[in-house]
């Protein structure tokens, strides 16, 4: 029914439990459950969003790294850790 990985695996035990307990209590509805375990989108307009708002996160963060070890190092210097 599963394969031997918890993520697929959890949902379907809670999937036959819930039903097993329904029929216990002789009820004739079912509980459908499914595992996704990442988030897709079907529309590409907000997958472009998405990747467009990473890229501008990344692109920031490049930018202001280099200088941040500048300044470390330059301070380093005029104290003579060294």
């Amino acid at each position: 029914m599963c394969s031997a990985e918890p993520i697929n695996c959890f949902p379907m035990l809670v999937n036959i439990l819930s039903n097993t307990f329904l029929r216990l209590f002789n009820s004739t509805a079912h509980i459908r459950i499914w595992s996704e375990p990442f988030y897709s989108t079907q529309s590409p307009e907000i997958e472009s969003g998405i990747f467009f708002i990473c890229l501008s996160y990344m692109l920031t963060l490049a930018a202001g790294l280099p200088p941040h070890f500048a300044v470390s190092s330059m301070e380093d210097y005029k104290v003579k850790s060294m």
